[in-house]
């Protein structure tokens, strides 16, 4: 049992925001776009490639599309290229066709020859970003979004993606500007926000996070994602209660090995003024083992709570050690690149 607050310091308390965020992850780009339908692209056709060349094939593949059959549509469209390898429309059907089917990389290929030919092509360029986003090739899908945003600089989509990219990339102060337009075009939008808000973190700039956060929570359904950033921004604030009460809404509605194990560090660090929150702690840490027996973080939580009680008897309790050895070398075992934990069971080992 822990003893009368105040009598002894906590001993390594700091070591538990080793795995800061184990569980947060960046916000999410939209996938998804008001875009011109597959099935309406035939109707441009006589507006494009010099003379109609391909019109016929292009009204085919509409037909198609209409019919559902989109593996003809694919080969009419091919058909058209194959015949006028200029044509915008059939460029953009094919890759309309690959990206609904999450067939990404010809998608790219397809939106690509349509940027190429077109570079004012506002779609064309968005959709040949986004694909190459969703690729993981995040330099290139930079260029193209700026691309896009020359054409249309305030669509909110375009510029929530590019500040999700440089993000991705951990380059914040390029993000922001571009975070911050979008929320000034969408300020309802719970996506936005988030993305803000994970932007402003990035940049140490927590308590700007938090609000940007608490607005996210009002306006979209709310996400361990969304939760576990907003509790680590109350981390570094030291708001540490709010911290609590955000995981203990988490661990109700998503729980997860991650959300226990940073409910735990919210406990353990308010045990300085209450003791039942030490008890609290190693139920949490212990809760995110039993949801998953290699989540190390949750074992350095349970060993640091240990050793506490080693020093806290006067390191007398020999068992509060031999428990805090064995979750500590447990946790090294999983993940050798934790030279704190090495250390800590090299002093305490003896």
């Amino acid at each position: 049992m822990a003893p009368r607050i105040g009598t002894k310091p906590l001993l390594l308390g700091t070591l538990l925001t080793l795995p800061l965020c184990a569980g947060c992850a960046w916000p999410f780009s939209q996938t998804t776009r008001s875009a011109p339908d597959p099935a309406a692209t035939g109707a441009a056709a006589a507006t494009t490639g010099p003379d109609g060349t391909g019109d016929r094939w292009l009204d085919a593949a509409q037909t198609s599309i209409r019919r559902g059959d989109t593996g003809r549509a694919l080969r009419e469209f091919a058909r058209a290229i194959e015949i006028n390898p200029t044509l915008v429309t059939a460029h953009m059907g094919m890759a309309d066709l690959y990206r609904m089917e999450g067939d990404f990389s010809r998608a790219e290929e397809g939106y690509r020859s349509a940027a190429a030919i077109e570079p004012r092509n506002f779609d064309a360029q968005y959709y040949h970003g986004l694909m190459l986003h969703l690729l993981g090739r995040l330099t290139e899908s930079i260029g193209a979004y700026l691309r896009a945003l020359e054409v249309r600089p305030d669509d909110e989509q375009a510029n929530l993606n590019i500040a999700t990219a440089y993000y991705q990339l951990a380059e914040y102060a390029q993000a922001l500007p571009f975070a911050e337009r979008a929320v000034r075009l969408s300020p309802r939008s719970g996506p936005a926000r988030f993305n803000l808000g994970a932007i402003y973190a990035g940049l140490g700039r927590h308590g700007d996070a938090v609000v940007e956060y608490q607005q996210a929570t009002e306006l979209m359904p709310l996400s361990g994602r969304l939760l576990l950033n907003l509790a680590e921004s109350y981390n570094q604030l030291r708001r540490y209660t709010e911290m609590r009460n955000t995981l203990l809404q988490l661990v109700r509605t998503e729980p997860s090995p991650a959300a226990y194990e940073r409910l735990g560090f919210a406990s353990f660090r308010l045990g300085e003024s209450d003791e039942t929150m030490f008890r609290a702690a190693a139920e949490a840490f212990a809760k995110a083992i039993e949801m998953d027996g290699d989540y190390f973080p949750a074992l350095n939580g349970l060993g640091i709570i240990e050793l506490n009680n080693y020093v806290w008897s006067g390191k007398e309790d020999l068992s509060a050690r031999d428990r805090a050895m064995g979750h500590l070398r447990r946790s090294l075992q999983i993940n050798r690149a934790q030279p704190r934990i090495e250390e800590l069971i090299t002093r305490y080992a003896q």
